[in-house]
Formats: structure tokens, sequence, C-alpha cells
């Protein structure tokens, strides 16, 4: 099986173009987990676009003041929106739950650009005056470059973000010393420059506030002097070079060289959550100054060499080979979209691109993942570019254990216990309910409160059930117990909310209410739309997961807490979920029709995935239910939808559908340069999903997803290929993880299929490949062969 041939480098780990990027939506993303940059690779003139991580508008005197509520809360708030769906008055109800909203979250802002004027023996050169033009990232260098020919000339661009030494480094060099370069920084934000012999600083002021698009407010973005003034920030330039440097003004000149290196790096006022950002621009600038000349000290090649190790260390624990056309692989990347033709390559591509942005945006010891990733060139962005907690920041995170990037994980799970904290307030004051709990969105100071909105997404405070389901995860593909006993208090709390929140039913059930199913309708027996309601399933799928999972820690660390006897008792009155009348896994516990029966959201279905309790072999009926569900949604949807559906799609087995939804995602999304979003889902020239528009959910969702279809070990089994497409007829892909810590590499051709499991520790597994099923005994730190002919 080792001699199997399978797609080369170029076709499932570099993304390359002909072209300069004319939009945003075609530049090359880089980041160390904190620095977010954007690479347009252009020949006359240039631009990278900037971020930071901790660079949010507001502060927690924004979130205090915007936390007011619209009407009535607590115990006895709840009890009257109870009562009012016991008699049956779903209007009243709805305006009785909007009482609790507040506000809204703050927005993640870009944090500048970096602005160039390249000049070749004293000319700019436009596009059309250059060949030979080459623009390309290489996932396992996790570098940007640009190279073209002018009159003889070879111009060369590389561009990467360190982690290890915390900058960005450009590089440019020229075949002859002809080589001129202007240097500018700009931002959207409040800003001024700060003088520097030898270099460029930037300071700036975030505003107070950031409303969200779709709220109008008189001063959707607002600065401030007073108490809730955003943070200040900073941006710090240097260059060395073999020829003159200068500064003149707000520029960066540089004259007569054949090579030239720019290091940058950034720092804000942010320290926390819950702490006032009170560092002033200068002392980010000599913060962010002090980073850039301990690396403009080192040589340019020591720099890349600890950035590629650091960056390999992480993203050569796995990869994806599919066989592909060598044609299409031989094409730039917007081109091999555009055809849209079943490309195998390029949906291994897909899986990599994901680990490799994963790898980009979340590094431990930072926030996590927004929806845009570290990525966001808007000031007012869609959905201000937050943590959309009721599916999309969930999805952010599928891939982190499965695709061997445990690390990666660490910003959301060090988040959710600082959301656990502010939780605890939002779900005493709100609603009179111990524990903690988080609704549809939360930003960069742990804002859990119910935003002002609709009650179909602001009315949902399971957040916290379902975030608390990641510590669990982690659990179960690392076995560190330490971690586990850390994450006891966070699990505990969330399971304390749902058991507060559950309520008796008249059949003696417990059930949930007030409920919604995030961001759905149903219909009314008058026809008239309505959200909320009582028992929506996704409530008891995730409560009823919670609370066993808090039973097993419970058992796990010897842990006495007499909750667990009351977890256990009340998980066995969580009724089943119910099917409905079309054969479908209903989404409420009445069999309501949805108003829109292609929903997006595919809440009731988190039993499926990334749940474990529906199974098509332990659970046949509820299974067969999903996969109705799923067939009357139609795979049109989102980018991140069609990820799900993948998602869902393998853990039925069916690779006949996850092939045909991978191929949706892939084809190109209908925005164009202008601004103008489009109606469909895809994929923009650069890979990053449309929902439209830009959302990388759907990017870590589709990578998720593929490694469903390839692996899965949520049951007893470790399952290998259990979805694998009809036309994926060889291939390989190294370093997917079990749970249980094994690792797993596969290769198969239609001679066979070769599997080498590696274990952690030792421990007795069942393997399944098809219907055929295999005890093994692993061995820790000895790999295990298995194979069929």
């Amino acid at each position: 099986m080792s001699n199997l041939v399978s797609s080369n480098h170029a076709a499932t780990q570099r993304l390359f173009y002909d072209q300069p990027a004319a939009a945003w939506l075609e530049a090359l993303p880089l980041g160390n987990g904190r620095i977010g940059a954007m690479c347009f690779g252009g020949v006359g003139t240039d631009r990278i676009g900037l971020n930071d991580e901790t660079l949010w508008s507001g502060s927690p005197q924004t979130a205090r003041a915007l936390s007011t509520p619209l009407g009535a809360t607590g115990a006895d708030a709840v009890q009257a929106v109870r009562d009012a769906l016991r008699d049956g008055d779903v209007r009243r109800a709805h305006e009785l739950a909007r009482g609790f909203h507040s506000g809204y979250s703050q927005a993640f802002l870009p944090l500048g650009d970096l602005l160039l004027e390249i000049r070749v023996d004293g000319a700019v050169p436009a596009a059309g005056d250059v060949t030979q033009y080459r623009r390309e990232l290489d996932l396992d260098a996790a570098i940007a470059t640009a190279q073209f020919e002018l009159e003889g000339v070879t111009v060369r661009q590389e561009v990467f973000v360190s982690a290890p030494d915390g900058v960005l480094v450009q590089r440019l060099t020229a075949s002859e010393p002809v080589l001129a370069l202007t240097c500018r920084l700009t931002s959207q934000l409040q800003s001024r420059p700060h003088a520097v012999d030898g270099g460029l600083g930037l300071l700036l002021q975030a505003p107070a506030d950031v409303a969200p698009p779709h709220r109008d407010v008189p001063e959707p973005i607002r600065y401030s002097d007073g108490p809730d003034r955003g943070m200040e920030a900073a941006i710090a330039l240097r260059a060395s070079s073999d020829g003159e440097i200068r500064t003149a003004g707000n520029e960066l000149i540089v004259e007569g060289a054949s090579e030239l290196t720019l290091v940058l790096s950034t720092a804000t006022g942010y320290d926390g959550p819950s702490v006032p950002p009170t560092r002033t621009g200068e002392e980010c600038w000599a913060a962010a100054d002090q980073v850039v000349q301990a690396a403009l000290g080192r040589d340019f090649e020591v720099l890349r060499s600890a950035h590629q190790d650091d960056h390999r260390r992480l993203f050569r624990r796995s990869a994806l080979e599919l066989a592909g056309s060598a044609e299409q692989s031989e094409l730039p990347t917007d081109v091999r979209i555009a055809q849209g033709v079943d490309d195998p390559a390029l949906a291994a591509l897909l899986f990599n691109y994901g680990r490799y942005l994963m790898i980009a945006s979340s590094r431990p010891g930072g926030l996590p993942i927004t929806l845009q990733g570290i990525w966001n060139d808007i000031l007012r962005p869609p959905w201000s570019s937050n943590y959309t907690v009721n599916i999309n920041t969930e999805m952010n995170y599928w891939p982190a254990e499965t695709t061997n990037l445990s690390e990666c994980h660490e910003p959301l799970l060090r988040y959710i216990d600082q959301l656990a904290q502010a939780g605890r307030t939002t779900a005493r004051e709100r609603y009179g309910c111990g524990g903690w709990t988080a609704h549809h969105n939360a930003d960069a100071w742990c804002w859990t409160i119910p935003v002002e909105g609709d009650p179909r997404w602001s009315n949902w405070p399971m957040a916290g059930a379902w975030l608390a389901s990641h510590l669990w995860d982690h659990y179960e593909f690392t076995g560190d117990l330490e971690f586990l006993a850390e994450a006891w208090p966070v699990l505990r709390g969330a399971a304390e909310f749902c058991l507060d929140w559950l309520v008796e039913l008249p059949d003696g059930s417990l059930g949930t209410a007030p409920s919604t199913s995030p961001e759905n309708l149903y219909l009314t027996s008058d026809g008239q739309t309505a959200s909320v309601t009582e028992s929506s399933t996704m409530d008891l799928a995730l409560i009823s997961d919670l609370f066993h999972r808090v039973e097993q820690s419970a058992e796990l660390l010897d842990m006495v807490d007499p909750i667990v006897d009351d977890l256990a008792a009340a998980r066995k009155r969580l009724p089943d979920p119910p099917i409905g009348g079309r054969g479908q896994l209903q989404e409420w516990a009445a069999d309501f029709a949805e108003e829109d029966p292609n929903h997006r959201h595919m809440s009731h279905l988190v039993g499926l995935h990334p749940g474990s309790a529906i199974t098509p072999d332990g659970t046949p009926e509820l299974a067969a239910a999903a996969a109705r569900t799923l067939d009357l949604r139609g795979d049109e949807a989102t980018g991140w939808s069609l990820a799900w559906k993948i998602c869902l799609r393998a853990r039925l087995r069916d690779s006949a559908a996850t092939h045909r939804l991978v191929r949706a995602f892939l084809r190109p999304a209908d925005d164009d340069a202008t601004g103008h979003i489009g109606s469909g889902a895809g994929v923009y020239p650069n890979l990053f999903c449309a929902h439209p528009p830009f959302q990388i959910d759907g990017n870590f969702g589709a990578t998720a997803g593929i490694a469903e279809m390839l692996l899965q070990s949520h049951t007893d089994d470790i399952e290998l290929l259990p979805a694998l497409p009809a036309t994926w007829t060889s291939g390989r892909v190294t370093g997917l993880r079990a749970r249980g810590g094994v690792t797993v590499d596969l290769t198969w051709t239609p001679q066979g299929v070769e599997a080498v499991l590696t274990a952690d520790r030792d421990q007795d597994r069942s393997v399944r490949l098809g219907d055929e099923r295999v005890a093994i005994r692993l061995t820790a730190g000895i790999g295990h062969r298995v194979s069929s002919n």
C-alpha cells in the first residue's frame, strides 16, 4: 500500500493565482493566533490588511450600560411566561419573553492596513507591465508569496506572521539593486501617527460602542472620552535593507535596494473580559516596538525558520491527500473553484486549509475564533464578527480534536470558564436560577445576556449547555483527568442552571419553558408564526447530554456531590426526541410546521452531530427520522449549514450525500468585488466560506465533516471510512484522532484499506470497516496495523 499514487503537494496544500488580489476576499490569510494579515500580492501598489484578535469595541463599562433589561426579570417573570404558554397564549409569552432582553454584544474590529508603493528602477509597475506573475499561499510553510518579472528584473515578496517572535515579516527582493518602497500605515479607526526614528508608528482609538448592522441606532459607531472609553491600540513597523532607509512625514521610504525586510507588530489595551482597558496608545506602541526591535535583530532566515518549525509542529500532524486530475491540479485555485467539476484534490485542499486556518487564528492564551476568524476589514462587520454561540462558535472548534489540534482548542476552553463567571450573574438576575447560562451572542467582554431583538434568537439560554460539551470532548480525546477536574465547576454550573430551568410537564416528564429552536419559527393553528414554546428538541438533547457528561465526570473524578443524583433522576424523566407525522425528527415538542421548511439551522439534529445520542446502530428509528429531516430540509443552505449537513450525513454513513454536499460547498460564491453580497453559499476565490457574506465557521465545519467521513469514534467503535465517496477512490490521511487518545493513519485504494492506530495509553478497542469488526489491543506508543483487501 505504501506505493499509492496520490495527489501532489501543490494540489492539496497550496492556493495559487496568476494575478494579484483585486478584493479582500481574494487576498490570502496569515496569522499567528493574535495578529491577522490579508495579503493582496500587488505589483506596483500593495496592501496587507491587519487585525489584532484583542481589538474589540466597547469595554466592561459599555457592557454594563447596555445591560438594563427591557422588562420584568427573575423567577416570577419566568413563571409569567410559562403561565402564558400553559394558557395557549403564545403571543403574550412572546412579549413577556422580550422583557429579559438587553442591548447587544460588541464588535471585533479591523486594526488597519499596511499600504505599499513598490518601484522598480524608478517606476511603479502595473499588472499589465509584468510577466511570470504568481501568487500563492503554502499551507505547510504558512508563507504567502508573490513573484513577477519586469524587464529582466525578478521581484519576489514573502510574508509570514510568526508566533514565536510575535511579528509580521515581509521580505522583498529584486535580482538587481533597483527596488524602492514607500510604506504607510492607515486605519478606519480614529488614529494619529507616532513619530519613530527609522520606522513608523500608528496610535489607534477604538469606539466605545459599535452596534450590529441590523440595529438602527442614532450613533452606530460611538467614540467616548468618558469611563466607557474604548481601548487604545498601536502598530509598530521598522525595516532593514541593503538600500537607503529614511522616514518622511508618515512614510517609510527605502531606495536602491536588492533586498528589504519589514517587521511589524501590534498591541492593544485589552487585559481580559472584566478589566477596563487603560493602556494608552503610546504604551501599546512601546510594547509592540520592543517586539519589533527584538525580531529585527535576528536574520530573516532565522525568523522564517523559527516560524516554519512552530507552524509545522502543528500542521504536519495531519494531512489529507486525494487522488485527482493532474489537469485540474495545475489550474489556479480560483479557476478550479469556478469550473465546478468533481475535484477530489480540491476537497483535500479544503480540509488542509481548515486546519491551517485554525492554527493561524487560535493559539493557547488567546481569544476564541470569531465569526470571521481573526480577519475582518469592516468597521461595523456582519453580526459584529462576534461569538455566535447557538452554533457558529461551536462549529469553529469541531475539527480541533479530530484533526489533531487539541492545543488550538485551548482559547475556547479557557473562554468558557470566563463566560461561566459572567453567566452566573445572568442566570441569577434574569431567571432566578443557580449555575450559569449564556445566550446566542458573546464577545471579548463575556456578554451572556439575551440581546435586544426577536425571541426566536435571543431567548435561547442553552449556550452554556452546548459550550460545556467542548470541555468533555477535550477530555474524551486527551484523557486529561487534571483538565477534567479543572473543568468540573463549569460543567457542574451549566448543569445546575439546566436543572433549575427544567419544569414538570402534565405527563410527569420534564421539559423547558420558555423554549425556542434557534432562529426558526413555527406555524400556529391560525397560520401565524411564533417562536416561543415548550421543550424544543434541541433543549432536551443538550440537557440530556450535559447531565450524562457531568455524571460521567463525577465518576471519573471520584466526586461526591448531591447534584449528581439529581441529574441522573432528572435525565430519566426527559422524553425521547419525538418523531413527526412526516417521519421526521420533530423540532419542537408539538408537530409544528416550520415557517421556513428549508431553514438553515439543524438544531433538532444536535443529538446526531455533534452529539452521539442518535446513531444508525443504537437508535435506528431516530437515525431514520434524522435522515428524513435532512431530506425534507434539502441540501441548499448557507455555507456553514452545508458544513453541518456534511457532518450529519457522515454520521448516517451516507457517502453519496456527503459527497454531494462537499461539492455544493465548493461551488463559487456569487458575491462580487464591489461589495455586493450574493444570494448563495459557496466559497470565495481564497476558499473562505460564504454564508454569505464571509463566515469562517463553514471552513471549520467542512474540515470537521470531511474528518467524520474518514473516521468516527463517538460510539464504542473506531470506524474507518464510514462515509467515503465512491469517487474518492484512492487517498491517504494521516494523524486523525479518535476518542481515547488514538491517532489513526489511513491509506486506501481500490485494492484495499490499510490503517495504523497508535494509542497514547494501553487500551482494548473495536475497529470497524464496513460491516466487519475486529477487536485489537493497543499498546501505548506502538502502531497497530489493520488492513482489509
